[in-house]
């Protein structure tokens, strides 16, 4: 539960207390969303503050304390706790319902894509989009999408998270590979067998067909696998 006090603007009544104008409370709602929102390097648009009408509190110093649950980043559908205190009482106690868009760069397809597809820089693009309404990670750089295999079927129009994706295997179970052992200046290759597939920079069993023993390689293109010695 996170919590922000904040101080109101009020119309003092001679006799009937302190009103709160629902164009107030709507204001001080929106600046702590705002406030809440002003880090995230995304642009935010407040589409929905629910009514509350004007209330009327005993007279005094007025004060809101807004009340949010840690889980919620800021965007999206929410209930806004507000608590109203008078002289540090408590009147009042609202839950207000709210809703934020937050408008980013992220990769969307710009056709259906089939599971199995690499995808190439025509397929997709960087649209900016209401982060709330994409669940998921989603992608928000063309790098982390352009050249990966689809792993499942992505509709047109769609933000891509990351978990559709994987990268495409260079080595395959069964290829022949050169295997380059550096350190400094010395460098040693040798044949080698993959028992494994792998894309680049991912570590798989190669045999070294030398020695006949196996060792673990890390993957730099489509013919060759390293080791550190």
């Amino acid at each position: 539960m996170l919590c922000l006090v904040a101080p109101c603007g009020a119309a003092q009544g001679r006799s009937t207390g302190t009103v709160l104008k629902e164009k107030a409370i709507r204001d001080a709602v929106s600046s702590f969303l705002l406030d809440r929102t002003k880090d995230a390097g995304m642009e935010i648009r407040i589409k929905k503050i629910g009514a509350t009408g004007d209330m009327t509190v005993p007279s005094g110093n007025v004060t809101y304390e807004f009340i949010v649950s840690r889980q919620w980043e800021g965007w999206g559908k929410s209930l806004l706790g507000l608590v109203v205190r008078v002289d540090g009482q408590i009147v009042k106690n609202l839950s207000i319902p709210v809703e934020v868009e937050a408008l980013a760069g992220m990769v969307v397809s710009l056709r259906p894509l089939e599971r199995g597809e690499v995808i190439g820089e025509g397929d997709v693009a960087l649209q900016k989009r209401d982060i709330a309404s994409a669940p998921g990670k989603v992608c928000r750089e063309l790098d982390q999408v352009i050249g990966k295999k689809v792993r499942v079927a992505v509709r047109g129009n769609m933000p891509i998270r990351g978990d559709f994706l994987e990268k495409v295997p260079l080595v395959k179970y069964g290829q022949l590979v050169t295997i380059i052992a550096e350190n400094g200046s010395l460098r040693v290759t040798a044949a080698g067998k993959a028992k494994g597939a792998g894309a680049e920079g991912d570590t798989v069993l190669v045999e070294n067909l030398s020695s006949r023993k196996d060792i673990h390689a890390r993957v730099v293109d489509s013919g060759t696998v390293a080791v550190d010695f």
